[in-house]
């Protein structure tokens, strides 16, 4: 499969020549979507053997990952993994998730903060843990971690990239329409948590997002109905959680 790496960022001029660096030292290719920063992030990705694309303003990583998925289909690329700028996804995971996408074809691979958890502040624990309840009710199969960002997607799900979502409800968005209308199976790979060593502050508001991304779940719970069904098959068996060997 061609594959090609996807970051969305904003204001990461102190992380993303570190983040893209590794991707291009590991023969990824690497597009870059700034989303309005007004820091020298651009400039930085500028200097680097990498596709950089821009919004003149702030739109939002639901915004940003459109553009980017729309430009890996414009580059023909039938895969792509999308992680975040800001250092809390290593590059190193990333042939993880592809051994994974090779074992499991045509499923979404998620990069899962299952490994030192307790770097996690407690409030983001408990909102992660609500969104992964209420999102693996809808897309009626169990999936660890709904909210990591670090994620590998088939084409079949990139050619989602118009769903009718934004900002962080996006990500969520894309595995409930993958689940539910294209049978679509989610696995996960346990990554560690990152939030200790000078990560810039996150720019997920786990009270104002969590609300969205609820309210915008629940829309879909209505839209699909047979609530309890769905339900049950989310809670009939675990999350796949996979670590194959690297070939």
């Amino acid at each position: 499969m061609s594959c090609c790496v996807l970051i969305p960022c904003f204001n990461e001029e102190k992380a993303i020549a570190r983040v893209v660096g590794d991707l291009v030292a590991l023969g990824l290719p690497v597009i870059v979507v700034d989303d309005g920063s007004d820091d020298g992030t651009p400039d930085v990705v500028a200097a680097m053997p990498v596709t950089l694309l821009r919004h003149d303003t702030r739109r939002g990583k639901g915004e940003a990952l459109r553009t980017g998925f729309l430009e890996v289909l414009r580059q023909g690329f039938d895969s792509a993994v999308t992680m975040d700028g800001d250092g809390q996804h290593s590059p190193a995971d990333v042939p993880r998730l592809l051994a994974a996408a090779h074992a499991f074809p045509g499923h979404i691979v998620i990069g899962a903060r299952l490994l030192d958890k307790a770097q996690q502040p407690p409030g983001r624990r408990r909102a992660n843990a609500i969104a992964d309840w209420g999102i693996s009710c809808v897309c009626a199969q169990p999936i660890a971690d709904t909210q990591s960002g670090q994620r590998f997607y088939p084409r079949e799900v990139i050619d989602l990239a118009g769903i009718g979502a934004e900002h962080f409800v996006f990500e969520a968005a894309l595995l409930i329409k993958a689940s539910r209308e294209l049978g679509v199976g989610v696995v996960s790979v346990p990554i560690a948590s990152r939030y200790q060593g000078g990560f810039r502050p996150s720019h997920f508001r786990p009270v104002h997002d969590v609300a969205r991304i609820t309210l915008y779940t629940i829309g879909r719970a209505y839209h699909y109905g047979n609530f309890i069904r769905s339900y049950r098959k989310s809670r009939a068996t675990l999350p796949v959680v996979v670590d194959p060997p690297l070939a």
